[in-house]
């Protein structure tokens, strides 16, 4: 299986790390609108230089088990014509702007200078000074995109996946609508976060008419890894987040968990994966005022190591059986017990989530937590199984909250002249599959 992890298509350069906490306090935004971005750069980086470039094109779409960037911008938008034929144009264009964008381009040919003084620009401009940045702009799409209060908008009710269903309600769950679904998600993951925003931006922009904007989120600091080259990340609890998270290299996982298969449902899926996402409040302040014996116990590993509880090293195995004199050395409501493949017969996901801090809630309290951002085969036989064990039994409930929550069928990716979402609005196959058939 080929991926843009660590592949030659990835043009070398220099893979320097952001200040991590450069967007701390950033709000949510709305997307095409002046986007204040935090920034934190010394008098000699004031122009970032990570030149290297993530392939666009692909069997599969890139930002899934590409090696996850320290930075994140996600949309969703809402579909606001009933025109075929105006949603698949801007999803032609959406893409040749997004194959420019992750080369390190501008968004449009004529770009922010050359449309004209009396013209509006091409491209807003604020990305004019900077790299690729790695970029990556990743699509998908919700189920109300198929069909809307019994509305078949499209023609493609009948594609609709059987899995692509909204996710059932959780024990515990707090959703604010105006945070949750849509019709189309974009992730832009990059390691500089104005590339991101720019990126997102541009689309909203020139998608003025078609789509309007639902709610974004940005996010710092990965909370995962994607790629066994990459370090395991903290959350803002402080622990290390993912440990045993699967990695782009091991393909046999990949293809069981992640890629949809042509059999699996629809024909057009194949190559292509589910999204889902969890925007998850952490009550930073109670847990900060937590010892850290609870602490590791709610969690279920050493807060320092990364190590499981009774175990030395971060990537020792997970012992779920070992006693201790007040009972399992990871307690049967840890949540790494209970979100283990042990515990969940074997069932696993692909996380790449991020941090996220948006100011406070007007009571005192940080508006800080997760982003869960999760990339599955099937969600319902996946992710909704997890969760439901988690919402009923995890110790860490006590100091979460979920508030926002999504799913999305994410296509497979683009290769020669398709566009996003060809093989759903071209009938189903692609050009080129067709040819051999």
């Amino acid at each position: 299986m080929s991926s843009p992890d660590s592949s030659p298509t990835a043009r070398s350069g220099k893979l320097s790390r952001r200040a991590l906490f450069g967007t701390v306090g950033v709000g949510v935004v709305a997307a095409g609108a002046g986007v204040a971005v935090g920034r934190l750069t010394t008098p000699e980086a004031t122009t970032y230089a990570d030149t290297t470039v993530v392939d666009f094109h692909g069997v599969h779409q890139a930002g899934i088990v590409t090696p996850a960037q320290d930075r994140m911008h996600f949309v969703a938008f809402d579909v606001i014509t009933d025109s075929r034929d105006e949603l698949v144009a801007l999803l032609k264009t959406w893409t040749a702007m997004a194959s420019r964008m992750t080369a390190g381009e501008q968004a449009a040919p004529d770009g922010a200078l050359g449309a004209g003084q009396y013209n509006p620009p091409t491209d807003t401009g604020e990305a004019l000074d900077l790299a690729a940045c790695q970029l990556t702009l990743t699509i998908g799409f919700g189920p109300t995109l198929f069909e809307k209060d019994g509305v078949d908008r499209f023609g493609i009710a009948g594609m609709r996946p059987a899995a692509l269903v909204e996710l059932p309600k959780f024990t515990g769950d707090a959703l604010e609508p105006a945070r949750s679904g849509g019709d189309i998600c974009i992730q832009a993951c990059a390691t500089d976060p104005q590339v991101a925003v720019h990126a997102v931006r541009n689309l909203a922009r020139v998608g003025f008419g078609t789509v309007a904007v639902r709610w974004s989120q940005l996010g710092f600091g990965r909370t995962s890894s994607t790629s066994t080259t990459q370090t395991t990340p903290r959350n803002l609890f402080g622990f290390k987040d993912g440990t045993r998270n699967i990695k782009a290299e091991d393909d046999a996982a990949v293809d069981r968990f992640v890629w949809v298969d042509r059999s699996d449902d629809q024909e057009w899926m194949g190559g292509g994966s589910y999204l889902v996402t969890r925007r998850i409040r952490m009550l930073i302040e109670s847990w900060d005022r937590t010892v850290l014996h609870e602490q590791e116990r709610v969690i279920g590993r050493s807060k320092g190591s990364g190590a499981p509880l009774g175990q030395e090293d971060e990537f020792d195995e997970l012992d779920l059986d070992s006693k201790g004199p007040d009972g399992p050395l990871v307690d049967v409501a840890a949540h790494v017990r209970l979100a283990s493949k042990e515990e969940l017969g074997g069932i696993e996901i692909l996380r790449r989530g991020y941090n996220f801090t948006d100011g406070s809630d007007g009571f005192g309290h940080l508006d800080a937590g997760l982003f869960f951002i999760a990339y599955c085969r099937n969600p319902l036989e996946q992710f909704v199984p997890m969760q439901q064990k988690l919402a009923r039994n995890d110790a860490m409930n006590e100091y979460i909250k979920h508030v926002g929550s999504a799913v999305f069928a994410v296509p497979p990716g683009v290769e020669g002249d398709a566009f996003w979402g060809s093989t759903l609005f071209g009938g189903g196959l692609a050009a080129d599959d067709e040819a051999e058939r």
